[in-house]
């Protein structure tokens, strides 16, 4: 069975109902499920205090499971980079550890990657929100369900999408492209925090993705921008971009939103920018390997991302082993 860990390494969990609610349903779905003794804990807005979360971390860590699933984002890694031992995280990766979380685990995983070439986490669904949701909530989304369960086994390999019709788009939009790079990024408010830290990944050429929540589309746009003015939109390969949802409008808009922030970036760079990447702060999202290299092939509106799966890596490291064995007869 694949041994599967819940823990918290940021905001607090209010309740257990949807911990518990999670674990049984991943039970079901075939997953070896243990709850880390620290899920739990409740210190202020956090759950625990820094030390206890960092010492949980650390303990999934040394534990190596083969997934490591973030119950909830909220605020707190922040908190913990400058203590984090990345080695010790590291190997747990090597071990084949999956690490698995959005929103503010946008801030572990780019540290990650900002240290680590080769190795990768997972931009992928959160316990309770994901797999917590009671039935009247409209329990788990089925998309979202299957391309973890896909993930998590080693055989997923690929994402498509369809470009959101409506966005200013260049002419012909980008039918043909094709690019080739690191993939990274994940919720840009948290990401923007890091800029200039040691956390930061350097990646040029790569394949950035982005999301957001309750943010106002020009809170959007500043980040957005700042970005690009940074010069890091310019040195990417592509952009893509996912949910920016759940802000309230302005009476100042008049008209302003999210396609127009999207419009203010896309004046400014070359670099291909594309919308309807299905990640975010919603029920379907798919999951994404942060910091792996990865294939994107665009033909009309239909994006497809795509990458080497680990059930493909190990068969063609053993095929290779075989073939050499075979050579050395």
């Amino acid at each position: 069975m694949t041994s599967l860990t819940l823990f918290t390494p940021s905001g607090v969990l209010a309740n257990a109902q949807p911990l518990q609610r999670a674990a049984k349903r991943l039970g079901q779905l075939g997953f070896e499920v243990s709850v880390d003794a620290n899920a739990l804990a409740k210190h202020q807005r956090f759950a625990g205090e820094d030390a206890a979360r960092l010492e949980a971390l650390h303990r999934v860590a040394d534990a190596a499971p083969s997934v490591a699933l973030a119950t909830r984002g909220g605020y707190g890694l922040t908190r913990l980079l400058d203590q984090i031992d990345w080695g010790r995280i590291a190997r747990s990766v090597e071990h084949g550890t999956r690490w698995v979380g959005y929103s503010d685990l946008t801030a572990l995983q780019n540290g990650f990657i900002a240290r680590h070439k080769g190795l990768s986490m997972w931009a992928g669904p959160l316990a309770c929100d994901d797999f917590g949701r009671s039935e009247a909530e409209g329990g788990i989304d089925e998309v979202t369900r299957d391309c973890f369960t896909e993930a998590m086994s080693g055989a997923l390999e690929a994402v498509g999408f369809r470009e959101t019709s409506g966005f200013r788009e260049p002419t012909g939009g980008f039918d043909g492209l094709e690019a080739r790079g690191r993939l990274w990024g994940g919720n840009l408010t948290v990401l923007c925090s890091l800029l200039g830290t040691a956390h930061w990944p350097k990646v040029k050429g790569g394949i950035l993705f982005l999301e957001d929540v309750n943010e106002h589309p020009y809170r959007v746009e500043r980040q957005l921008l700042q970005l690009q003015q940074a010069g890091v939109i310019d040195a990417q390969a592509a952009v893509l971009l996912g949910d920016f949802s759940g802000a309230a409008k302005s009476p100042l808009d008049r008209g302003y939103g999210i396609k127009d922030a999207v419009g203010a970036l896309r004046s400014r760079t070359k670099t291909p920018l594309l919308t309807g990447l299905p990640f975010g702060h919603v029920r379907t999202k798919v999951c994404l390997p942060i910091g792996a290299t990865v294939e994107l092939y665009v033909q009309g509106r239909e994006a497809i991302i795509g990458w080497q799966s680990d059930a493909r890596l190990a068969h063609g490291a053993h095929h290779h082993h075989e073939h050499g064995d075979h050579h050395h007869h």
